[in-house]
């Protein structure tokens, strides 16, 4: 059944199922400070990287009315693991019902989109979650644009810790970031490009490139989405009206707000003002 929303324009919703969404929104913020933005983190059901497709789909789907129902008309899945299992089903199968005129937009394509551009041996690795990993959405968005690349992928089940019980720049950080590039590597000796596929590995970039050989490039997220975002804007002029544009910025998370401020303070440097909100 079609959803009855408002029709007037509002902020652009950026999705993550916890906090590694806000490296993408800080990234999208410099690009397109002009704008307005909501940020949901479904902190109350992270994390999504072990979950099946049908349960990171019904999740994300959940989320993605939410943000239309609370003025949205464009949102954006700051998380690779929605963006693997659920963006394709939600364009296809739920935005016809909800409205054919609102968009849902990922961070694996526009990734992807700029590898061709990067790697020079044409063999690249991504280090990513569990979930991101087993879905192959990175070597079959790549194939579709650069049938000549190989693709190698190693799941870092331990990252996502990590980051979000602060410590990343710990020493027990160390022996997990050594361990996963290592694995990924030893599938290939001729990989020159890695991309981190989730949106919480910037956090661990320092010892990232402390432990990533010389001539290899690491590949972070955000800038290549927001950069991908102002060129779809500028290409999608109907969709970039039905935006506001008041420089401001709501927080959200479906877990206790005092609980999300704390911990997003590591991924933004400040303290925020958080609403809680409930997704079904």
């Amino acid at each position: 059944m079609r959803q009855t929303l408002s029709t007037a324009p509002g902020p652009i919703g950026v999705f993550d199922s916890g906090y590694g969404g806000l490296t993408i929104l800080s990234k999208i913020r410099e690009v397109l400070p002009q704008y307005d933005y909501i940020y949901l983190g479904d902190n109350a059901r992270t994390p999504y990287g072990t979950r099946s497709f049908e349960v990171v789909y019904e999740f994300t789907r959940q989320a993605v009315s939410k943000l239309f129902e609370m003025g949205c008309h464009l949102v954006i899945l700051a998380c690779n693991t929605a963006s693997a299992k659920a963006l394709r089903s939600i364009q296809i199968n739920n935005l016809p019902q909800i409205d054919p005129q609102r968009r849902v937009l990922g961070v694996i394509r526009p990734t992807v989109e700029c590898i061709g551009n990067i790697t020079h041996s044409r063999h690249i690795g991504v280090l990513a979650t569990v979930g991101t990993i087993k879905s192959e959405s990175y070597p079959l968005e790549i194939h579709k644009l650069f049938p000549d690349i190989i693709v190698n992928g190693e799941a870092c089940p331990l990252w996502v810790p990590l980051v979000e019980n602060n410590e990343a720049n710990s020493d027990g950080a160390d022996y997990f970031i050594e361990k996963y590039i290592n694995e990924l590597l030893s599938k290939d000796n001729q990989i020159d490009t890695v991309i981190l596929g989730c949106t919480h590995y910037p956090l661990l970039l320092p010892k990232i490139k402390q432990y990533m050989p010389a001539g290899i490039t690491t590949v972070a997220q955000g800038e290549l989405v927001a950069n991908s975002l102002k060129d779809y804007l500028l290409r999608h002029p109907e969709i970039d009206a039905k935006c506001t544009k008041k420089g401001n910025c709501t927080y959200c998370t479906t877990e206790a707000e005092a609980k999300f401020s704390e911990s997003a303070s590591a991924f933004l440097n400040k303290i925020i003002d958080v609403q809680h909100i409930a997704l079904e």
